[in-house]
């Protein structure tokens, strides 16, 4: 296999996808590929190189949330309301609009959820704890972080049905390409319908404290306001939902670890640290464009070029890390890259270790006797950035 600049970029999903990685690490650390939009992207794939991108100031964000040309079609004002957040703008917009939400995510605000996550969790697994098979994905995590969404935000338990349902076919990305625009248009109207219930009757959710913020001139346009919820719920949701759907499978498929976990909760941390570096949630950061013509691997990169970072592919570089294709949490040393790194890095990485940690520590001790149903074989979701599998068919008794 060569690079090509004949055969669109797609993404990793289908296939041995961590060899397909591992041989671009090897063989094209810096890789030109052909975009879906017919341009040519370089992507990276070595640990070290995509760390040092994640933190070049020279590789931009260039205002699009939607990946390698997949944007759906959408009205200007409802585009407008979706990219205009900490993912797709730069300093000095980006440092204003993380501070604007970073107090949402202090280690004690993010503490004072667990309660209401572990009620939540506990809900779902009575659900699962049934005779017959049942999909942990669908029945459980997706609609955890889902849940913990809502509740950071505000939505009103009675309109949180279509909220879901949009939410998901946002999760689905091309695998529902053409019920996408329609999703879009839909969340930004509920959003805009959320911000107007919280300007008049205000309560203690982030919704809430964005909205007074706003409404106090502290430098938020409504744009920008009704972007960072967008971005909120689409981070908050499906990233957490593939670490959970991840993480189970890689719990299940050698049960060892599954009995680990349950006899030593306390181990839990660094297990969920080794399955968000083995089965990373992200698979490929959002794009950067080369503001300048940059050099990474010897090799030049123009300006105005489309740079792509695979993380998954970053985590299991042999070079930064020993025997990188064996799921081993005892290591000593982790420095994994799916939260990303630089000024872009996960503001919620400690919402999603929580519901993780909590997810698993009552999944383990609630359902001692789960398995994977016989015959089942991992199909992963068709996505350019994310990691995460179709289903997850389990007994559970």
């Amino acid at each position: 296999m060569e690079p090509t600049t004949q055969k669109p970029f797609l993404g990793f999903f289908d296939g041995d996808v961590h060899g397909q990685l591992a041989d671009f690490r090897e063989r094209w650390p810096v890789a030109p590929l052909r975009l879906p939009d017919g341009r040519t992207g370089w992507l990276l794939t070595r640990h070290d190189d995509v760390r040092r991108a994640l933190a070049d100031p020279r590789l931009v964000k260039d205002g699009l949330l939607s990946p390698l040309g997949f944007r759906p079609q959408l009205p200007p004002e409802v585009y407008a309301a979706t990219a205009q957040n900490m993912l797709t703008v730069e300093p000095p917009d980006h440092t204003r609009l993380r501070r604007m939400i970073q107090g949402a995510f202090t280690p004690r605000r993010i503490g004072e959820l667990a309660p209401a996550i572990t009620a939540t969790t506990d809900r779902l697994i009575d659900a699962l704890d049934t005779p017959g098979t049942h999909d942990l994905v669908t029945e459980f995590a997706f609609p955890l972080p889902v849940a913990v969404i809502s509740d950071l935000l505000g939505v009103p338990l009675d309109e949180r049905g279509d909220f879901t349902e949009w939410a998901s076919i946002l999760a689905s990305g091309v695998h529902r390409k053409s019920e996408l625009p329609g999703a879009v248009v839909a969340m930004i109207t509920f959003i805009r319908h959320l911000v107007a219930g919280k300007r008049e009757r205000p309560g203690d959710d982030l919704t809430s404290a964005l909205t007074t913020a706003t409404d106090q001139g502290d430098q938020l346009t409504e744009d920008e306001l009704v972007s960072t919820i967008y971005l909120l719920i689409l981070a908050g949701y499906d990233t957490t939902a593939n670490l959970i759907g991840n993480g189970a499978w890689l719990l299940l498929r050698d049960r060892t670890w599954w009995s680990e976990a349950r006899a030593d909760p306390d181990r839990l941390p660094k297990i969920i640290e080794e399955m968000l570096r083995y089965e990373s949630p992200v698979q490929l950061g959002t794009h950067r464009m080369a503001a300048e013509d940059v050099s990474y691997g010897g090799q030049l990169i123009p300006a105005g070029s489309t740079v792509l970072l695979s993380l998954l592919s970053a985590n299991h570089d042999d070079r930064v890390m020993a025997e990188p294709e064996v799921f081993e949490p005892a290591r000593t040393r982790s420095v994994h890259l799916a939260f990303g790194h630089g000024i872009h890095h996960c503001l919620g990485a400690p919402l999603a270790r929580l519901e993780a940690r909590i997810a698993f520590t009552r999944l383990v001790s609630c359902l001692p006797e789960t398995r994977l149903a016989d015959g089942f074989v991992p199909r992963w979701r068709a996505s350019a950035l994310l990691r995460g599998l179709e289903d997850l068919v389990v007994t559970t008794r």
